[in-house]
């Protein structure tokens, strides 16, 4: 497991609380000003955050100092903080306010469509890049589609209660990873009604992993989407919450990933995860200020190795 997956202190229920209360009164300019102003004292103060974010960025600038790392690392921190505002801000968003919220093309609520069409549900797969948690209410409020999230418990009692609350306000149903014994049986039921089920798939969990190259380097990522893909023929389906202009943001369903069932099970598998990972290392490359991993995140590669060994 990686050492550390949340953005330590600043993500207890006291905190989110504040925040979820605070972003729902004062105008977006003023949570912005705080929101700047909070991660720049977090990444003066909280040194390892800081320097993992800077070793992490060593993978897309190997040719940069730790000290230029450690600068993208508080415009990071700052991306993150502003995309946690723009999510809560939108919970409470106007119909209209939430249409001019998003930009989509009309083939891709076409795409969502013909692929349920199919009867085998989708698979929304995502990595922890932009806004994916924005992702929920343009699936609910902008396509109207139904979706599941398959999600792992926060370390804070209070922040999970919020996040299940928020979830719920917005119809979108929730699997807890390891909540219970059938969470693949939960996942395969969901798919069978037909339902987007929607997983993060960049952080493995434990031995639920397949390796693929990643940055260019050997990276493990999580094994049940692709399996349950294999399982139930359902595509995978890669989804990008970019922002593009202020406040508002572009939603841009990748290419389709069908899992194959004519070559050994272990091959097709690897081959699904790393077509998603090359669409993802695209986007993050692209724009590495909206890649959150609030840990050392190739670390957590080798840990899982010496774990294994």
């Amino acid at each position: 497991m990686p050492r550390r997956w949340t953005l330590h202190g600043l993500n207890n229920g006291t905190i989110f609380s504040w925040t979820c209360r605070g972003v729902s009164v004062l105008p977006r300019v003023v949570s912005y000003a705080i929101g700047d102003a909070s991660t720049w004292i977090a990444w003066r103060m909280m040194h390892g955050t800081r320097a993992a974010l800077a070793d992490n960025l060593s993978a897309i600038f190997p040719g940069e100092t730790g000290r230029q790392r450690e600068r993208r690392a508080r415009v990071t921190l700052r991306a993150y903080a502003r995309d946690v505002i723009d999510f809560l801000r939108a919970l409470r968003a106007s119909p209209d306010e939430t249409q001019a919220l998003f930009s989509h093309e009309p083939q891709h609520m076409r795409l969502f469509q013909d692929l349920l069409a199919r009867g085998r549900g989708v698979i929304l797969v995502a990595g922890h890049y932009g806004n994916w948690e924005l992702g929920g209410v343009a699936m609910r409020r902008v396509f109207d589609l139904p979706l599941t999230v398959v999600a792992m418990a926060e370390a804070d009692d209070d922040v999970n209660e919020i996040r299940r609350q928020i979830r719920n306000d917005l119809g979108i149903d929730t699997v807890e990873v390891r909540q219970s014994l059938d969470t693949a049986l939960q996942i395969r039921k969901r798919l069978a009604d037909n339902r987007i089920v929607a997983l993060l798939m960049d952080r493995h969990l434990g031995r639920d992993r397949v390796q693929v190259d990643f940055l260019g380097r050997p990276t493990w990522f999580l094994r049940t989407p692709a399996l349950m893909a294999f399982l139930t023929g359902a595509p995978l389906v890669p989804c990008f919450i970019e922002r593009i202009d202020g406040a508002r943001f572009s939603v841009t369903p990748g290419e389709p990933i069908f899992v194959q069932t004519d070559i050994p099970r272990d091959e097709a598998l690897q081959r699904a995860a790393q077509a998603f990972a090359a669409q993802l290392e695209v986007r993050i490359r692209r724009r590495p200020e909206y890649w959150y991993h609030f840990y050392r995140y190739w670390d957590a590669q080798h840990d899982s190795y010496d774990q294994l060994a």
